[in-house]
């Protein structure tokens, strides 16, 4: 964490790699206070390792922060930078959940992946760092599961 976040405020450009870019993560505002906070990617996208084709995914990342937050600008670039990763369903939405969680250090978080169709069959990839701690609103994600045209 440093005292003036990298991207808010400033132009930045879209990271090649996810390994490129680089997350802020400010105080926590309300520190000692047990809340939860959700972010939603409708439009993810990455690349299948195998043909090079688009991925598309609906994300949604809940985490209830410790002493910091992620900066949600650097949060969109994080997740932009992966229009150019090759990675299977589960490197991407696992290693995401990953890298916050290795980062900015939350009391708990827990990321859904939920993956159009390839090939026929929708992939949805959920992780989570542990047992949510007690007292905590957790709201369902609500991403219903995918029904096709029917």
């Amino acid at each position: 964490m440093t005292d003036t976040p990298l991207h808010l405020g400033r132009a930045s450009t879209l990271p090649q790699r996810p390994e490129d870019a680089v997350l802020d993560y400010v105080p926590n505002p309300r520190p000692g206070k047990p809340y939860l906070v959700r972010f939603t990617a409708p439009e993810f996208t990455s690349l299948c390792p195998v043909t090079g084709q688009p991925d598309f995914a609906h994300l949604v990342i809940d985490y209830a922060p410790g002493a910091t937050i992620v900066e949600s600008k650097a949060l969109k670039l994080f997740l932009g930078s992966f229009r150019n990763h090759a990675g299977f369903h589960e490197d991407c939405t696992v290693g995401i959940g990953e890298r916050l969680f290795t980062e900015m250090q939350p009391i708990w978080l827990r990321i859904g992946g939920y993956w159009y169709p390839r090939g026929g069959i929708p992939i949805d990839v959920f992780w989570q760092s542990g047992e949510p701690p007690a007292g905590l609103w957790l709201p369902p994600q609500d991403v219903p599961g995918y029904r096709g045209r029917g």
